[in-house]
């Protein structure tokens, strides 16, 4: 599957759009690690139907939800606090109340806070 445009953006977007990293953005989970888990552990639910895999690929307008079980977890409920108060990326739209987020728009380069130099990721992968 190849894409047009600038291969280190392109590769940002990609890693955006993993779920564990959206369950991560939407604050479900208080590190990448702990959304992966959550993924991993059948606690999250794409569009209704439940997926386990946390490289899936979310698409623009996917429904992210917990499980009902999970999200009265404490922890969830800690990280769900704590990335309201930090402030949630604008390609995403989170019901906290509900424990459910849309995932609105791939985000564009200008778009991330990392300071990534993603061109010397791709220098080091092309070879």
């Amino acid at each position: 599957d190849r894409r047009k445009g600038n291969t280190g953006s392109n590769l940002l977007a990609l890693l955006e759009t993993r779920l564990d990293n959206v369950v991560y953005r939407m604050g479900f989970g208080s590190t990448r690690a702990e959304a992966r888990q959550l993924v991993s552990h059948k606690a999250m639910l794409v569009n209704g139907k439940s997926v386990n895999i946390p490289s899936y690929m979310v698409k623009v307008g996917d429904v992210i939800s917990v499980r009902e079980k999970s999200a009265k977890q404490n922890r969830v409920l800690e990280a769900l606090q704590l990335a309201q108060q930090v402030g949630m990326p604008a390609w995403v739209d989170v019901n906290a109340d509900k424990a459910e987020g849309v995932f609105k728009a791939v985000p564009d380069r200008d778009q991330f806070a990392a300071d990534v130099n993603e061109s010397l990721i791709v220098e080091l992968y092309s070879r």
